[in-house]
Formats: structure tokens, C-alpha cells, sequence
């Protein structure tokens, strides 16, 4: 199984740019950027919190379990 980060498909319904993001939680836009592209091996809840608070959403909306063959 893997996790898929589905962060850059809510900042687009969001219609919210990486920058205003990373500002708005505090954290780097290259921090982010790596986070939107799967590449980071961890988070914390409490990112994973600010994230949520500010995009409105759950962290099921963010994250998805996919099944790989």
C-alpha cells in the first residue's frame, strides 16, 4: 500500500497558491513543495493540522491510501 498526498489537487478546488499556504501555516514553500510532491518520509500532526485548519478540510481529503499491484 502507498500514500498518496492529494495536497496540490485541494489547494487547486481551494483555488489557494503553495505560497499563500506555506505563509498562512508557516513553513518553507520548498518544505511544502516536497510535501505536495510525496517526497517527504514524514509529517507532523501538528502541520497536518495547521493544513487542515487553513484549507477547511479533514486529513482524509489530503491523504489517500492506494493499493499498489
Amino acid at each position: 500500500m502507498e500514500i498518496v498526498v492529494r495536497l496540490d489537487v485541494v489547494l487547486a478546488q481551494r483555488k489557494m497558491k503553495s505560497k499563500d499556504l506555506a505563509e498562512a501555516i508557516g513553513i518553507s514553500v520548498q518544505n511544502l513543495s516536497l510535501l505536495k510532491s510525496g517526497k517527504v518520509k514524514g509529517l507532523r500532526f501538528s502541520t497536518l493540522a495547521r493544513i487542515c485548519d487553513v484549507l477547511e478540510c479533514q486529513p482524509g481529503d489530503l491523504l489517500e491510501a492506494v493499493v499498489v499491484p
